[in-house]
């Protein structure tokens, strides 16, 4: 009918999955022992991180070690695999990156909060950001291709991590100001203008509140406020990540998606949770301004599961969900998004710790 699934090697293929630790895909001697689990778990597809920092150590020079013992164990063990590539970001941070990266201020600028405080998190308007995560997630992807298309163990790509700005609605550097006051970009307005009877109410509302004006700057068009910030920041992001999109797809195209550290109840305003990332409530700009990307994901912790559900479906996004609970609470989400939602998967966080410290894990039971 009407559902879109995930196609594998030409049939319907539905993510029974689970995500490692972090850092667990980076040691194949730790792995050894948890391959063997994960296989007799009844799940499909084991999620697994790509650490910037080990495929790059040094400018120009890539190593795909981590890439290739992460596929030679998977298929070894009939599993499929999705790869986290952890570069510019991850969890709102600017902790992966290569050491020369972390190193080159000037080259490399951070975000600066409105305090004038410098974050450790790299700007998205650093040109040089932008070319140099591009280019080495296009080097990972056409590696991949060239190992894995025929066998296509690795079946999606996460671009980042959870992005978004922690500490400030907004980034406050030279080139964000400038942009920041400079005209709205036109496809953006194009893209509110072509899609008005369909916008999401949390864009609609705000841009209805300033007359529907299709030119002016951010202020102009949206009004002052965190909401405004929060809006330039979710379309910056999204530039920067189907940037990224784009160059690996040309080398290796296949399914890509972000996923979003969500509003947590105790946050009140950006910046207490990542301000620009693929939250409920700002994906029209993520649409417009990231569409390669096919997925916008959202990592479910919080007990309102259908609730979330439901925004992260509005405007025919396809629920997949990259990171959540297993026990009792995850069996009934499990089912809950597949039945109710058309979800093309589900995924428990720390997999392998889960399903070492319990032989009658109920997600296994429920994966079976």
């Amino acid at each position: 009918g009407n559902v879109t699934q995930l196609i594998v090697v030409g049939k319907p293929f539905l993510v029974l999955g689970g995500e490692l630790q972090n850092s667990s895909s980076t040691s194949r001697e730790y792995m050894k022992q948890y391959w063997p689990v994960l296989k007799a778990s009844g799940m499909n597809t084991v999620l697994a991180a790509v650490e910037w920092s080990l495929v790059e150590p040094n400018e120009g020079r890539f190593d795909f070690s981590v890439i290739d013992n992460l596929v030679e164990d998977a298929r070894a063990n009939d599993l499929r695999l999705i790869l986290l590539w952890f570069g510019s970001w991850k969890n709102g941070q600017s902790h992966y990156m290569p050491e020369w990266v972390k190193k080159d201020f000037r080259r490399f600028p951070r975000v600066k909060a409105e305090n004038g405080k410098s974050l450790e998190i790299l700007s998205t308007f650093g040109e040089a950001n932008l070319q140099s995560d591009s280019k080495a997630f296009a080097a990972m992807m056409k590696h991949l291709g060239e190992i894995d298309s025929q066998n296509r163990t690795v079946i999606m790509i996460q671009v980042q991590n959870e992005v978004g700005i922690i500490g400030s609605p907004r980034d406050h550097n030279d080139l964000a100001n400038s942009a920041f006051s400079s005209p709205i970009p036109q496809e953006l307005i194009d893209y509110m203008v072509k899609n008005k009877e369909t916008l999401l109410p949390e864009l609609l509302d705000v841009w209805s509140a300033g007359g529907f004006k299709t030119s002016g700057s951010w202020e102009a068009v949206f009004g002052k406020g965190v909401k405004t910030d929060e809006f330039f920041m979710a379309w910056n992001y999204a530039r920067f990540l189907n940037g990224c999109a784009v160059a690996g797809k040309k080398e290796y195209s296949i399914p890509m998606f972000v996923n979003a550290w969500i509003v947590q109840p105790q946050d009140k305003v950006p910046g207490d949770y990542p301000s620009g990332g693929p939250q409920a409530h700002v994906l029209d700009f993520w649409r417009a301004g990231a569409p390669d990307i096919d997925l916008l994901c959202p990592d479910i912790y919080l007990p309102d599961f259908a609730e979330i559900c439901t925004l992260y479906t509005r405007n025919k996004n396809i629920l997949f969900i990259p990171e959540s609970r297993a026990g009792e609470q995850g069996v009934g989400q499990l089912f809950y998004a597949l039945g109710k939602h058309n979800a093309i998967g589900y995924s428990p966080f720390g997999i392998e710790s889960i399903l070492s410290a319990s032989e009658n894990e109920p997600i296994s039971n429920a994966y079976r």
